[in-house]
């Protein structure tokens, strides 16, 4: 598929949180075709965090991100994978907190005992990592011991 600049109405991080969610395949091809930079955008503003903070989780470097905005070319798909990955954890979190973002933001970015004293945005750092926060946000709703 050819790359497209996604309109402001259109962001991916904004519709992870839809039914889509529930078909693979749509963010399979999403992110092969490649995110633009403006979804990195609205994840960080998102989440609340610098843009070298998200740049770090993501893996870009702040350098390589400016030359994309620059040339309006898209993240390359490890990128855009973890944009997906965290943008997921961040819905699965206002969900958690019945619509609450700022409730979200503020446990994702807090220590918990269950992931090893590290904050869940660190713990997601790798998928593995991601699907055990998303495992302990399952546990926490259903009042299991975490």
């Amino acid at each position: 598929m050819k790359y497209k600049q996604a309109e402001p109405v259109d962001r991916i991080v904004e519709e992870v949180h839809t039914e889509r969610l529930e078909n693979p395949g749509y963010w399979v091809a999403r992110v092969l075709d490649g995110l633009p930079v403006a979804e990195f955008d609205a994840l960080r503003a998102m989440l609340g965090l610098t843009v070298e903070t998200l740049a770090a989780k993501v893996g870009i470097s702040t350098a390589t991100l400016a030359r994309r905005r620059a040339d309006q070319k898209p993240l390359d798909r490890d990128h855009g994978d973890r944009i997906i990955r965290y943008a997921r954890l961040y819905w699965k979190a206002v969900d958690f907190f019945e619509g609450g973002e700022a409730a979200a933001r503020s446990w994702l970015a807090s220590p918990a005992p269950a992931l090893s004293g590290q904050t869940p945005l660190d713990f997601a750092e790798t998928e593995i990592g991601a699907r055990e926060v998303e495992d302990l946000l399952g546990r926490l709703e259903y009042g299991v011991y975490a």
